[in-house]
């Protein structure tokens, strides 16, 4: 029985050092595998490449815009009352000046006829005295007094013909009314909104043109604009303002006024075409040489065979090829293909 034991239990020992000779025998194996070279492999990245050239910005000035009204201004009260008569209605055609709303003014009427009244009396008073002083049978301070009565007679019927004036409230431009705020009977005080009136005939459209393009434009010069609601009947414009001040991003805003001639309505989307291309040269590079996009702009450049990363500053878009303002020199050699595996001192082989 004991011989028996001892046979098993050897057999097991002679198992679990052949298991262990056996692992130790493949991790070395394993770690001679894993083992890095000592040296690397710098592979050469084929690439195809472009010079950078200076060409001619041949890019037609085009801008998009919306629609807006040349005037629009409210129809204001400037006198407090109750409304008697509103002579508009929503869509009226009206003209400057026209009376829009007249306010009940009978009291003020009255006021004048008395303050005229008055008038009329101390002008005689004021002959009289006149007459009195030249035969000293008065003094001057009675005939003083009664020059000052008649004087503040008369501006007291000037504030009332300018109240009587106010109680006729007058359309402030030519348009048509878009809004209407009053009905007759109503009261109003000084300063109500009754409406608003908005001229159409002419329009207007803001855009926004860069710096490279805006010191081609001048006041007065014609513009055409074309839309999608009326296709092949294109409008005449006229620049009239260009902004003396940009922005940040160095974007100008420049105003165009329209006539419309063919019934737009304000808020339409149209294109400004600006009737001339930019005659201007520029550094260029084909777009497809940006590694990033255009927020994040670089490319890599081929010195020697050895591709060096370069960090850029683009302007204008121009076709399939993009305007470099810095980071570049004219007769560099930048990639336009394999560039995605390319990085800082990778070797290249130009290909065709």
């Amino acid at each position: 029985m004991k011989k028996t034991t001892f046979i098993v239990i050897g057999a097991a020992l002679a198992i679990i050092g052949l298991i262990a000779f056996r692992l130790s025998s493949n991790k070395k194996k394993i770690d001679v595998q894993n083992q890095l070279p000592t040296t690397t492999v710098n592979t050469t990245i084929p690439v195809t490449v472009s010079r950078v050239e200076e060409g001619d910005v041949s890019q037609q000035l085009i801008k998009t815009g919306n629609l807006i009204p040349f005037k629009e201004a409210n129809i204001t009260a400037t006198t407090a009352g109750r409304v008697t008569n509103v002579n508009f209605e929503l869509g009226s055609q009206v003209s400057q000046g026209s009376v829009l709303v007249q306010i009940d003014n009978k009291l003020k009427e009255l006021s004048l006829e008395a303050t005229q009244l008055t008038i009329n009396k101390l002008k005689k008073d004021v002959d009289r005295y006149n007459t009195l002083l030249a035969g000293n049978a008065t003094t001057e301070l009675q005939v003083n007094d009664v020059k000052y009565n008649y004087e503040n007679a008369m501006n007291q019927a000037e504030q009332i013909k300018k109240q009587l004036q106010d109680a006729n409230v007058k359309s402030p431009i030519s348009g048509r009314i878009i809004k209407k705020d009053i009905e007759a009977g109503e009261y109003i005080t000084v300063g109500a909104v009754l409406g608003t009136v908005l001229d159409v005939a002419r329009l207007k459209v803001d855009v926004q043109v860069n710096e490279s393009d805006v010191y081609q434009l001048r006041l007065g010069q014609p513009v055409r604009i074309t839309s999608d609601v009326f296709p092949g009947q294109p409008l005449s414009g006229k620049i009239s303002y260009i902004a003396p001040q940009g922005s940040a991003e160095h974007n100008y805003p420049v105003e165009i006024t329209v006539n419309n001639t063919n019934g737009l309505k304000a808020g339409t989307f149209v294109n400004v075409d600006f009737s001339q291309k930019s005659n201007q040269k520029s550094l260029q590079i084909p777009r497809i040489a940006l590694v990033e996009s255009l927020k994040n702009p670089y490319v890599y450049v081929v010195n020697n065979n050895v591709a060096q990363q370069r960090v850029i500053k683009l302007g204008r878009e121009l076709g399939d090829k993009i305007e470099v303002l810095s980071g570049l020199s004219a007769g560099e050699t930048v990639v336009v293909t394999g560039q995605l595996n390319l990085s800082e001192g990778k070797p290249v082989q130009i290909t065709k």
